[in-house]
């Protein structure tokens, strides 16, 4: 359950989902739509909540966010949006003929992929704690993709359903017992 402290997490959340609907709005706005969620007159108002609650508060980490080198963009699109089902959430270029810097997610997964040398050594492993992996496994052998298909095991820490992309960077979908 998100609280006031989370607001900016909120408003990034709320203008990628109006951008997968066709619909911008700025970050500015995103702020104040979730200030007056939490019954705000504005921003500034929330911000000063915000920084009087967090002053003494413990440190928090919101989010995890892997950088995975990828070498191939084709091939990046191909195994990340078509076969894991994932969606494109914006990419950057320093310029034409760039190196490419992209995020991809689903759900609350999100994964950046970088061309760029010396973001990340392939052949990383990322764990991601999941919820229905057996489900997302059927959905994955469902698909007509010619380079993976991939298997389920039953460990001591969970069902894991491994995959390696094409840069073989490894990602373990890990549904913990009980979950």
């Amino acid at each position: 359950m998100r609280t006031f402290l989370d607001a900016e997490i909120m408003a990034t959340a709320l203008r990628t989902a109006l951008d997968r609907q066709r619909v911008e709005i700025s970050h500015t706005q995103a702020l104040e739509i979730v200030a007056a969620e939490f019954g705000c007159a504005g921003w500034n108002e929330l911000a000063a909540a915000i920084g009087k609650r967090g002053s003494g508060a413990a440190v928090t980490f919101e989010r995890t966010t892997p950088i995975l080198r990828i070498f191939d963009e084709n091939k990046a699109r191909e195994f990340y949006l078509g076969f894991l089902g994932f969606t494109l959430d914006w990419e950057h270029r320093f310029g034409e003929n760039f190196p490419l810097y992209a995020q991809v997610s689903r759900g609350a997964l999100v994964l950046h992929l970088s061309e760029h040398h010396g973001d990340a050594s392939p052949g990383s492993t990322v764990v991601v704690i999941t919820r229905g992996v057996l489900e997302f496994h059927q959905e994955l052998s469902g698909k007509d993709y010619a380079y993976l298909k991939p298997g389920l095991e039953d460990l001591p820490w969970g069902k894991v359903m491994s995959v390696t992309d094409p840069f073989s960077n490894r990602i373990r979908f890990t549904e913990p017992p009980g979950k």
